[in-house]
């Protein structure tokens, strides 16, 4: 629909309810590991991802198939869920679905970075955000980042990016124009959010500052383990209430520290089981796959507590993700021949 009339949380969020009862379960993922790519295809057309599927058969097959239609998929859910609402509701998912303009922006600079070859990055591409295909298209084909940059000129990339590029071409990393990217997202994100009271606007922005908490703890976790001589602090995502630069800086060295103070904190008692989780885990992408699983249960909890809120259709965005990543995860991994509990070991269930 559109930004204007009133708010329509309950019609939308009926409407996604209804989607978030047809993903995928831990009983179609048993059964996706033991498929090869076209019996894992097969299976998807009788999903939600059958339109996907049948239109891009033709072209593709295999993995390829798949992954296509996974993006394809996503593109479409999230497209109809901006067709259901109106109003301030209306205005929320849009900007929360700009996440995957700041994705297709990174993929950009990383297809750029790595050398690769357009084709590769535009099979990357999730063309669910505001950004219009011509741009896409352009992004893709871009071969430098000066060139991204110029692209990006006017949006709330822009000069974000224009700035990280010297620190980028002065480090040759990519940490500094990504976090560009994040910050410019979340700074958005933000805009007209408000704190205070006990509203559907409130519960929104503590998930939002949930979500900023636990990014941030992700992203000190990465630099720690890289062994770049680079302080936490200086990449720090304003927004969250968890911690302070400061602070990240030092627990960024100490995950038990890490984990005992989100523990302690307001995300605590709801998220115990995914604490042990990370208490246990051994290696930074079991520790990151945690995060994502803490983040989904809050999600979830947030949603079940504020119904006439966004946080039901912001629960459904990051399950429909987390769905798609778990499919390609499987497909990628049957593909290169790996072993089902390797596999069962990088997929999310929550």
């Amino acid at each position: 629909m559109s930004a204007t009339g009133s708010s329509n949380p309950e019609y939308v969020n009926a409407r996604v309810s209804a989607r978030r009862a047809k993903l995928f379960d831990e009983e179609d993922y048993r059964k996706l590991l033991r498929m090869r790519p076209d019996e894992i295809s097969r299976y998807m057309e009788e999903s939600t991802y059958q339109g996907p599927i049948n239109r891009l058969g033709s072209r593709f097959s295999g993995v390829d198939l798949i992954e296509y239609a996974l993006n394809a998929g996503l593109a479409e859910t999230f497209d109809e869920m901006l067709a259901w609402a109106d109003g301030t509701l209306y205005e929320q998912i849009a900007r929360y679905l700009r996440k995957f303009d700041a994705w297709n922006v990174k993929t950009a600079v990383r297809g750029v970075y790595a050398d690769t070859d357009p084709e590769a990055i535009d099979d990357d591409l999730i063309r669910a955000g505001e950004f219009d295909d011509d741009l896409l298209d352009r992004l893709v084909d871009a071969e430098s980042i000066d060139a991204i940059v110029d692209l990006l000129e006017g949006t709330m990339f822009g000069e974000p990016l224009a700035a990280a590029a010297d620190e980028y071409e002065e480090s040759g990393t990519l940490v500094a124009l990504e976090n560009a990217i994040d910050r410019a997202y979340y700074e958005n994100l933000f805009e007209g959010v408000t704190t205070a009271g006990a509203g559907p606007g409130s519960a929104y922005a503590e998930f939002l500052q949930a979500e900023i908490d636990f990014r941030n703890a992700r992203n000190a976790l990465r630099l720690a383990r890289s062994g770049a001589e680079i302080d936490p602090a200086e990449y720090f995502i304003e927004g969250g209430t968890l911690f302070t630069p400061e602070q990240l800086s030092t627990l960024s060295r100490n995950r038990d520290q890490l984990v005992d103070v989100i523990r302690e904190s307001r995300y605590g008692d709801e998220l115990s089981a995914a604490l042990d989780e990370l208490a246990e885990v051994d290696s930074l992408i079991g520790f990151e796959q945690a995060l994502e699983g803490a983040l989904l249960e809050h999600s979830r909890n947030a949603a079940h507590a504020h119904p006439m809120s966004v946080c039901p259709v912001i629960a459904f965005v990051l399950a429909k993700e987390r769905e798609a990543d778990n499919i390609r995860a499987i497909a990628r991994g049957t593909e290169a021949g790996l072993d089902p509990d390797e596999i069962r070991a990088e997929l999310v269930v929550r």
